[in-house]
């Protein structure tokens, strides 16, 4: 089998054999190959793992939504305030393990 390279590509392979970490032209080809296949692969299982995650979204979205036309929401403002308090809180306290050190 006969391929063509780009000139920029058909250097790359020379430069990983002159490295000495690939012996042969055909050792660069196959690792690249072998690495392509892996990475289709594992794209795959990627994809499946968007599609389950936007699914889990999608129901904790509408698990909001109906927990909001039932009136169990919790009013935005408040919860920010509640973390912003959280956050004081933490930075004091990293400031008085720093003054103890």
């Amino acid at each position: 089998m006969n391929i063509s390279l780009t000139p920029e590509l058909e250097q790359l392979v020379k430069d990983k054999v002159s490295s000495g970490r690939y012996h042969s032209v055909s050792e660069v080809m196959g690792e690249a190959l072998r690495l392509l296949d892996e990475r289709d692969a594992c794209g795959g299982l990627r994809q499946r793992d968007r599609e389950q995650r936007l699914a889990e979204l999608k129901a904790k979205i509408q698990e909001g939504l109906e927990e909001l036309e039932r009136g169990e929401g919790i009013d935005g403002e408040e919860v920010f305030a509640e973390l912003e308090e959280d956050i004081r809180r933490a930075e004091a306290q990293m400031q008085q393990a720093e003054a103890a050190k």
